[in-house]
């Protein structure tokens, strides 16, 4: 069945400068960009984030919550712009975004691409992919957390989203603007995108990845840990580049902004 095209919010800074497409985590919205737009804004780029459909303030349709779809309205929002040697940052579910888009649109609109601790190759752990961070029975878990106790599984999950080594690395405040964005999802999309993100198989779509690549992550991540996630996107695209930051959590590009942003202009200079 082929989902319906959706209104997304799309934010965009305009101007001329190169463009830089954000791509948000789950299950926040292109809020969760604070703190790199103006960085990047004031680097010379134009920068352009949205919500995920079913996220943020985008529209919440019942269906399309697999990466074809996702993927597909990544190109929507390329397309309707018009961008041209784009960057894509993916950020955790986000990458998953960048692989698809990829393997289904080609390269022709992009000048390089970020993994920003992000979830290819393949997070579930399985016989022919035993290097998978997510076991079957912490998907579950966690489908069946966010399924009957939406609001104590959001609070679990970025507490443990903004922690390195058991150490809350953003302010309280912080966490709990990141726990409003995540009440901001609509449960079936939520739920679809997670079933999406844990159980979904890049390694063959990273083959085509073709433009330079940054693979950013912490290296205390333990939502989406690098071994199992970043290490192997990095082994799986020639010739990419890894910055990992030192004691930082998985929603690092908030907890370490400042040395995330260093890495990411640095690498849009090249």
């Amino acid at each position: 069945m082929t989902a319906t095209r959706v209104r997304l919010h799309v934010e965009d800074t305009g101007g001329t400068g190169r463009p830089v497409v954000l791509i948000h985590g789950w299950p926040l919205s292109a809020e969760s960009w604070r703190a790199q737009v103006p960085v990047l804004k004031a680097a010379g780029y134009r920068v352009v984030a949205y919500d995920r459909r079913g996220f943020g303030r985008s529209e919440k349709p019942a269906d399309g919550y697999e990466y074809d779809t996702l993927a597909d309205d990544l190109a929507g929002v390329l397309e309707q712009l018009d961008l041209q040697d784009a960057t894509l940052v993916g950020f955790s579910m986000g990458g998953g975004e960048v692989a698809r888009y990829i393997a289904r649109h080609g390269e022709q609109r992009l000048r390089s691409a970020v993994f920003a601790a992000a979830v290819p190759p393949y997070m579930l752990k399985t016989a022919d992919n035993p290097d998978g961070p997510l076991t079957e029975e912490k998907a579950e878990q966690m489908r069946m957390g966010l399924e009957n106790h939406r609001d104590e599984f959001f609070d679990g999950f970025t507490r443990e989203f903004f922690s390195a080594n058991g150490e809350l690395k953003v302010t309280e405040k912080q966490r709990q603007e990141a726990i409003e964005l995540c009440k901001q999802s609509d449960q079936t999309a939520a739920l679809g995108c997670m079933k999406a993100f844990g159980t979904t198989d890049f390694r063959e779509e990273l083959k085509k990845v073709t433009v330079p690549t940054l693979v950013l992550h912490g290296d205390s991540d333990g939502t989406v840990p690098y071994e199992g996630s970043g290490r192997r996107t990095h082994e799986a695209i020639r010739g990419s580049e890894v910055v990992l930051l030192k004691d930082a959590p998985h929603g690092c590009n908030a907890s370490h902004a400042e040395q995330f942003n260093a890495a990411l202009v640095a690498f849009l200079a090249r």
